[in-house]
């Protein structure tokens, strides 16, 4: 199962994003770099150049909304990704299945 998922709170996240910016061209590229605490850890960045290679997460109306990478996709394979806003801070929460341990701040993880 190589499906990676964007609920709804990201789904509206990436919109207000583009909105703010008033620049429909961005899009939320999500990918996976040694390192952090546990070992792996997700990378959010907001883009609007489309490589050929990139793996489409979210599209809608032909617009890009979210990609990652062949690299990156069997460690976010089954993955939900949500955007959370808690006291004093909002953020891109991965649940990945893949995962066998989290850190506590929720960045990086094991497999």
């Amino acid at each position: 199962m190589n499906k990676v998922t964007l609920s709804n709170s990201a789904l509206k996240r990436i919109h207000e994003i583009r909105k703010k910016e008033n620049n429909r061209e961005k899009f939320l590229r999500i990918s996976i770099s040694g390192g952090g605490c546990s070992g792996f850890q997700y990378i959010f960045e907001l883009d609007s150049k489309h490589l050929e290679s990139d793996i489409k997460i979210a599209e809608e109306n032909s617009e890009i909304l979210a990609v990652t990478d062949e690299t990156s996709l069997p460690f976010l394979s089954g993955a939900e990704i949500e955007f959370v806003k808690e006291l004093g801070s909002s953020y891109f929460k991965v649940t990945n299945p893949n995962a066998k341990a989290n850190c506590g701040c929720g960045s990086s993880f094991s497999i």
